[in-house]
């Protein structure tokens, strides 16, 4: 049973531009996609089409085998964890009270975080290293430690799949090595994680499965090693690109042809 089935997915916001079409993905527990793509192609109106956030055109979307028009959106809340690229807070909460808000799907209204919340909470923030910016207002710390904060908070709400759109966006080079492997740690404790990147080196590194959505709206999934290959990376960044195979990394890496 596929935790995530897509069954020919299709959206446009104008009829005579279709952003993608044809769109088929199953996604099992512990599994990894990640969407590449160039600018413009459509890669986060997939992914918020996938949380939910808006509605396909025609297609279908099942989790668990149900229907996601028929899961209640307490519910749906329960199955979906998804980091925006960006969020702009209203008030100025401190970042480990935005953090344990991700805890609300369990909570009746009125009803406040219990102790077990904020003790999840509390270790969320240690193991992803932003205890130091705790008790800081979440409007105050910078867009990177915003980034962060948002991934915790995804993590807290502990669905089954988590979508994250350019986590990476935001970050310096070591954050974005230490999400990376955040990623991969959350597959292998059971999550199904669903990403979103600019950045080819990043999707071979988590290896799983790779979905490159192109210009014309088509998507081609398979598993990563097969479906990143030189030219496809050529064609969606227009520049020459060679996959080589580094050492010192254990893994290929693409790199851009020197023009001199």
């Amino acid at each position: 049973m596929s935790l995530l089935k897509v069954n020919d997915l299709k959206f446009y916001y104008h009829k005579d531009k279709i952003t993608f079409h044809d769109v088929n993905i199953t996604l099992e527990k512990g599994e990894i996609l990640t969407i590449l793509g160039p600018n413009g192609a459509g890669k986060t109106t997939l992914l918020n089409c996938l949380a939910g956030l808006i509605t396909p055109v025609s297609g279908d979307i099942f989790l668990d085998e149900r229907n996601v028009n028929d899961i209640p959106l307490r519910e749906k809340a329960q199955i979906i964890g998804y980091v925006a690229q960006t969020h702009n807070a209203a008030y100025s909460y401190s970042v480990r009270e935005f953090i344990v808000m991700g805890r609300a799907p369990y909570m009746g209204m009125m009803e406040k975080p219990k102790k077990s919340d904020y003790e999840l909470t509390d270790r969320v923030m240690t193991d992803l290293g932003i205890v130091k910016f705790a008790d800081q207002p979440y409007t105050e710390i910078s867009g990177g430690e915003r980034q962060q904060a948002l991934i915790a908070r995804a993590i807290v709400q502990q669905p089954e799949i988590i979508m994250f759109d350019e986590p990476t966006n935001h970050l310096d080079f070591g954050n974005q090595t230490r999400m990376v492997r955040k990623v991969r740690s959350l597959s292998q404790e059971g999550y199904a994680v669903i990403m979103t990147t600019h950045m080819p080196n990043h999707a071979m590194w988590l290896g799983g499965k790779t979905a490159i959505l192109d210009r014309s709206g088509r998507l081609t999934v398979g598993y990563t090693d097969e479906v990143i290959t030189q030219e496809v990376l050529e064609d969606i960044y227009q520049e020459k690109i060679r996959i080589v195979y580094v050492p010192e990394a254990g893994r290929k890496i693409c790199i851009i042809e020197r023009d001199d």
